[in-house]
């Protein structure tokens, strides 16, 4: 088999996580309109999401293409903190967010035209308090309107405001690599040079 992969994100993140990783791989974006049903449980919500990017990338490909897509989600109080409005909800989710813990989920799709496949890793993240100070100062800098929580794990409120990781790191970047490590060897996708040794 000689699957070429696509990522179908335009999330850096992940980019830099798979690239890093050592795979071969091209990014395109498959426009899709992100609504979910009503009544899914939160690691439901992504893996639905994640699987509505692989249907609407499958239906724009030729075969002998692999399509890597992924849905992050935080939640927080049973609620899921989708990306930011603005500067204002962006401000208003980290004062949720601060002094306390809450879930991240990301699922992830791999699919090709004979099948798909999709799992999701979940880790828990606590805050230490945030002030107004640093919460204006987070989002003024680093204006985090992209990602779900409205924070990077791998910018600055990551280094200096994070308590405490339980789960996987690359799972809260966005892209959880020791799952998506196995879920890409089951399409015999591998990094470059891996399955020559």
């Amino acid at each position: 088999m000689n699957n070429r992969l696509i990522l179908s994100s335009q999330s850096p993140r992940r980019s830099d996580l798979l690239q890093r990783s050592g795979y071969a791989f091209e990014v395109r974006k498959f426009d899709v309109v992100e609504v979910y049903p009503n009544g899914l449980l939160p690691h439901e919500v992504a893996s639905y999401l994640a699987e509505l990017k692989a249907s609407s990338a499958l239906q724009q490909i030729t075969p002998g293409y692999v399509i890597l897509t992924a849905d992050t989600i935080v939640i927080f109080d049973d609620q899921i903190l989708g990306k930011p409005r603005d500067r204002a909800n962006a401000i208003q989710t980290l004062q949720l967010l601060s002094g306390a813990e809450h879930e991240v989920i990301t699922a992830v799709s791999i699919s090709s035209n004979q099948s798909l496949r999709t799992d999701y890793e979940r880790s828990f993240v606590k805050f230490s308090d945030l002030t107004t100070q640093e919460i204006h100062f987070y989002v003024d800098h680093f204006k985090p309107y992209d990602k779900a929580g409205s924070y990077g794990i791998q910018d600055w409120i990551g280094l200096c405001k994070i308590e405490k990781i339980v789960g996987s790191y690359t799972n809260i970047m966005g892209l959880p690599m020791e799952l998506t490590y196995k879920m890409l060897g089951d399409f015999e996708i591998y990094p470059k040079g891996l399955k020559d040794h």
